[in-house]
């Protein structure tokens, strides 16, 4: 293990004003990101998602394990084999299989203004789907046994990283958590130490992409923020 240090990197040296004008930028591009259920079939470079992928990997993780992989798929054949699965399951939380819904009614009628359903056509029609698993085990090293720290946090934040990045590109998201998602460790081949955390959808959206007025209201940084 290396303990050796480096000074930290160097900061932009700002104004307070230049500070609050960057914040204030990132705020008015990030708040124009909403997640998007119709997509074309616009090609997006490879290159874009490598990018994002290289970003999703600076974020902070416990003991710097990263304990992340991002599986990406543009093959056809596959996109269709992870939409087949994902709606065999996304019929039985809605109850669409004919059996009792999954779902409690509750649940249901808070999906209900954003209107889903169990039809996921965009999960073929989108030129990249990004399958993001969290590794329990591993470490650094790969090795499979080691064990990670703080898996759960440390992916999401990733997972942040990889959307804004994104965004910032140009491009239109979407996170999909069908459960269980079992079968994207099966459909991506990957190992058993590996939990399917998200399914991120990637593209261009579609002429008639629109956004749920649900979707708009955000809460005042009244209601989401303490200050002491």
């Amino acid at each position: 293990m290396n303990n050796a240090h480096r000074p930290f990197p160097p900061l932009p040296q700002l104004s307070d004003e230049e500070r609050i004008t960057r914040a204030r930028t990132a705020f008015e591009r990030l708040k124009t990101r909403h997640s998007c259920r119709a997509f074309a079939d616009t090609p997006v470079p490879r290159e874009v998602i490598e990018y994002a992928i290289r970003a999703a990997g600076t974020a902070p993780n416990g003991a710097n394990h990263q304990p992340w992989h991002f599986a990406v798929i543009g093959s056809p054949e596959k996109k269709r084999a992870i939409r087949e699965a994902a709606e065999a399951e996304e019929k039985r939380f809605y109850g669409e299989d004919g059996d009792r819904p999954k779902a409690s009614e509750e649940w249901l009628d808070a999906l209900a203004p954003i209107g889903t359903d169990a039809s996921k056509p965009f999960l073929e029609t989108a030129p990249w789907l990004i399958a993001c698993f969290a590794q329990r085990t591993g470490g650094i090293a790969q090795d499979g046994k080691t064990q990670n720290y703080y898996v759960t946090e440390s992916v999401g934040i990733a997972c942040g990283l990889l959307i804004a990045t994104l965004h910032e590109a140009g491009l239109a998201t979407l996170t999909h958590t069908p459960s269980p998602m079992g079968f994207l460790r099966d459909v991506c081949g990957r190992p058993k130490n590996e939990k399917p955390l998200m399914l991120i959808v990637v593209g261009h959206p579609a002429q008639d992409a629109s956004v749920p007025e649900h979707a708009i209201e955000k809460k005042p940084l009244e209601q989401i923020s303490s200050w002491f």
